[in-house]
């Protein structure tokens, strides 16, 4: 597919992330309004409510867009979704007679502050990335042999909705327990291994009933887009509490998403296959449509005072061994019950290189091989003050899907009550 043309002049660039092609979904507010839904065309966002209070789109008679989520949209399903998208393309395409009506509704993206998209309904964080799995064990264990179960199934956890913030909001270290090697006691305190984790996020748009399954291809259906993900994890905290039933604390303090919902409708072109089975999959995460998609990633340092960040590592979401459709199919699998505005994490998306790791723990391997910014100064985890940035998209010809940056600042532990 090539760039499709829009009246919207910024939209039709090559180095825009939001062409006609995209139209991701998001949440912004200006000045003192009210946050309300929007869709990024260029450098700019289509005030969706004011559409719909213009009778220019209509998917609800109880209107759908004047909110600071968007929720109802995805339960709508997606007969809904691929409407709205067929209705937005037909009012923003080059030559459309809804110009005249459609542009006193486009808000500058510079003067707007941007929401979170969604209301996190539950948060699912998964391990199935293979090389990420791989370098971990080699460094705690000293192999890189796979837990025995891992080729069977994506190993993942529950984690917290009330963790999941949009980019740009500050995260504060975390405090937790962490024991020395060497020491006979654990201590409480900010931690000093702080890191991230470079995921993309599959946001679930419609519902499965409590002690029912899904196949793999209804759980790829039922995904209404993605995001990019952060998953802050602080190592030491994590490596003191994880046995025997995983990560908690030292997961629990953040977990960031980029701003924009970039729908499923708009990666299709970018679909790609999941690698070749080292062991064959159960019946039930059989699938027929290829489930993962080509969508290059980037991570970013920027130290506090810095002028410009440093490219850490550079990768692409189709390193994963498990799709989000297999993740969502196997979270069900058992009864559990799934509802529109559920987030899965991938899990850390890692590449054969170093250069392709997607989080500091790999990249300084655990911290004995330092990595130099190109300010100078060596990291092996994140300092306060530091702000890490996720980047990401899918290249087509002549046009790119963006998620928007996914980004966060680390400030100094919150000094715990005597």
């Amino acid at each position: 597919m090539t760039l499709m043309k829009s009246w919207v002049a910024s939209a039709n660039t090559a180095d825009t992330p939001f062409p006609l092609n995209n139209l991701p979904y998001g949440v912004f507010s200006v000045d003192d309004s009210e946050p309300r839904c929007g869709v990024a065309i260029g450098d700019h966002i289509l005030d969706m409510a004011a559409v719909e209070d213009a009778g220019l789109i209509e998917l609800d008679e109880d209107g759908a867009f004047d909110l600071p989520f968007w929720n109802d949209v995805m339960e709508l399903g997606p007969e809904v979704w691929a409407k709205l998208r067929a209705r937005l393309q037909h009012m923003l395409a080059e030559g459309s007679a809804d110009q005249a009506a459609v542009e006193p509704y486009l808000v500058p993206l510079a003067t707007a502050e941007l929401h979170m998209p969604l209301l996190v309904a539950e948060y699912t964080d998964f391990y199935a990335g293979k090389q990420h799995a791989q370098n971990m064990g080699a460094i705690l264990r000293g192999s890189p042999d796979l837990p025995a179960n891992w080729l069977h199934i994506p190993i993942g956890y529950n984690g917290r909705a009330s963790s999941v913030v949009v980019s740009g909001t500050d995260i504060h270290r975390p405090n937790g327990q962490s024991k020395a090697p060497d020491a006979d006691m654990p201590s409480f305190g900010p931690s000093k291994r702080l890191d991230i984790e470079l995921e993309m996020g599959a946001i679930v748009g419609t519902s499965c009933d409590h002690g029912t399954t899904i196949t793999v291809d209804q759980a790829d259906a039922m995904i209404f887009g993605y995001v990019l993900l952060n998953d802050w994890s602080a190592r030491d905290i994590q490596g003191w509490e994880y046995q025997p039933l995983g990560p908690f604390q030292g997961k629990a303090f953040g977990t960031s998403i980029s701003p924009w919902i970039v729908t499923t409708a708009a990666l299709e072109p970018f679909r790609t296959a999941t690698p070749p089975r080292e062991k064959e999959l159960l019946l039930y995460l059989n699938s027929t449509t290829d489930g993962l998609f080509d969508i290059e990633l980037e991570v970013l340092m920027q130290p506090a005072g810095a002028n410009k960040a440093t490219s850490l590592s550079k990768t692409n979401y189709s390193r994963m061994y498990y799709s989000a459709a297999e993740q969502l199919c196997h979270h069900a699998s058992g009864g559990c019950g799934m509802s529109a505005g559920d987030l899965l994490g991938s899990g850390t998306i890692s590449g054969p290189e170093k250069s392709e790791y997607g989080s500091l723990m790999e990249l300084s391997w655990a911290g004995r091989e330092p990595f130099t910014l190109d300010t100078g100064e060596t990291r092996t985890f994140i300092e306060d003050g530091d702000t890490l940035t996720l980047r990401g998209a899918a290249k087509g010809d002549g046009y790119q899907i963006g998620f928007g940056a996914c980004e966060g600042t680390i400030l100094p532990a919150i000094k715990f009550p005597a």
